[in-house]
């Protein structure tokens, strides 16, 4: 294949990508944005191994074997990972990506067929730098964040003593072994630094990831994503491959947008995350005297169907713990009875809600919920007042009122769906336990509140096995 139609190729890929990303912010285009983005990596493959850097019988039989197997592992996992097990694939994916990009790396590094004299090589050597050291970091920060999300590795944050200035000795370090490696006279002296910044940055992806809290998670999820599509992006330059830039960049910002969203979302600071130092009290304890006193008023089925047959506006809060048990479903047939009695049924979505951006949308689109009355908590927060019955379905920390009322609280200042406001607020966990942020709820003790004990898919079926009466 000529010049000409590759460039026109990647064109198009580019352009799929983008349309791919469009169609990814709204849940009733996704299938389209995820269709667009297949056509465009399905092209770019192609178009790449049409290029004229891919020759020989010999290279195809082993780009073809590792397609194969990896596209293989792809199905499976597709297949094999359930809906709750999403945040531990992604980040571990993220992984993949970053160890690609430090194995690109060196193997370009160390190519004999690659020449470059003068500024160029000292260009090339700065793009191969660069794209190991991001790799290096979303490689073991990934992995680190798959140990937390599947429960491997604990919540809490790890703080070391002086760990800013540990960080800064990174920092200075890499900078020394980058000079070192820039001033090698031959790729054999030259891998030694490039060795050593790799173990460094490794270092600081574990350390970066292990002093965030459980409850930060999300926005680590979308910070990873970015650092993957800088990943990309500097293997893009050290292969000379506009596409793998371009499509790098696309992925790096808009990660670094969202990564942004989930920190306002959040109340943090999104300087903080990119410097590692983000969400230290993410598993902190309630300060002293902090902790609600009081008594739980207890519901049970029958008592939660009939509050929900007396209302006029209900709002259901969806949480990680209607993902753990698979409740999605029943909650679609207990909202498609509500609504065919005439009741208004809405759904508030925390950004946050579950471990990772979009996690509950994707839930509910799988059980069929419709997408207009499912609503971000900007849109819902005001309507709590005027709603009757609030149900919170297995989320704790995006619903806690000490975000607004406890200035002493680790999530202080964090934005929270009101569900207290409503005339009744009904809450549905399996026991007293604290939420990802390790933070007691003041929710479960108010007045108006009900707790609803046991497994969320149980408990809605016998919800609606007595609205059906």
């Amino acid at each position: 294949m000529n010049e000409g139609l590759i460039t026109t190729a990647y064109i198009g890929a580019a352009i799929l990508f983008i349309l791919s990303l469009g169609g990814l912010s709204n849940p009733e285009t996704s299938r389209r944005g995820n269709l667009f983005g297949m056509i465009g990596m399905a092209l770019a493959v192609l178009a790449t191994l049409a290029g004229p850097r891919v020759t020989g019988v010999s290279n195809f039989a082993i780009i073809t074997s590792a397609m194969a197997l990896g596209g293989a592992v792809g199905v499976y996992a597709a297949i094999r990972v359930k809906m709750t097990q999403m945040p531990e694939l992604v980040a571990i994916m993220h992984s993949l990506v970053g160890l690609a990009a430090c194995l690109v790396g060196f193997a370009n590094y160390v190519d004999p067929l690659a020449h470059f004299t003068g500024a160029e090589k000292t260009i090339h050597e700065i793009e191969i730098f660069i794209g190991v050291l991001i790799g290096a970091i979303t490689f073991s920060g990934s992995v680190i964040a798959f140990g937390k999300l599947s429960g491997k590795i604990g919540g809490k944050p790890m703080l070391l003593p002086a760990r800013h200035w540990l960080n800064l000795g990174l920092l200075v370090a890499v900078l020394i072994a980058g000079k070192m490696f820039l001033d090698a006279e031959n790729a054999q002296a030259g891998l030694v630094p490039l060795a050593i910044m790799t173990v460094l940055a490794l270092l600081f992806g574990v350390h970066m990831v292990m002093a965030i809290g459980g409850a930060d998670m999300p926005v680590v999820v979308s910070m990873l994503n970015s650092y993957s599509g800088w990943a990309a992006a500097a293997t893009g330059f050290m292969l000379s491959n506009d596409l793998l830039i371009v499509v790098g960049a696309l992925v790096g910002s808009s990660g670094a947008i969202l990564s942004y969203i989930m920190c306002r979302a959040m109340n943090r600071n999104f300087i903080a995350v990119i410097a590692g130092g983000f969400g230290t009290s993410g598993g902190a304890t309630p300060a002293s005297g902090a902790a609600p006193q009081g008594e739980v008023n207890p519901i049970d089925a029958e008592e939660t169907a009939e509050l929900l047959r007396a209302a006029r506006n209900i709002i259901i809060v969806p949480g990680y713990g209607m993902a753990v048990a698979q409740a999605q479903h029943t909650v679609y047939e207990i909202t498609k009875l509500l609504r065919e009695k005439g009741l208004n049924v809405r759904f508030g979505i925390h950004p946050v809600a579950g471990r990772m951006p979009g996690h509950m949308n994707v839930l509910l689109a799988e059980a069929k919920v419709p997408y207009d009355i499912v609503m971000e908590m900007d849109e819902l927060n005001q309507d709590f007042p005027q709603t009757d019955v609030s149900i919170v379905i297995g989320a704790n920390d995006i619903v806690n009122p000490s975000a607004q009322e406890d200035p002493n609280s680790p999530i202080a200042g964090m934005p929270v769906l009101e569900v207290w406001k409503a005339k009744t607020s009904i809450v549905m966990k399996r026991s007293m336990a604290s939420g990802y942020a390790g933070v007691d709820n003041p929710l479960f003790y108010k007045e108006n509140n009900r707790m609803l004990f046991g497994d969320a898919k149980k408990m809605l079926d016998e919800v609606l096995g007595n609205l059906r009466k």
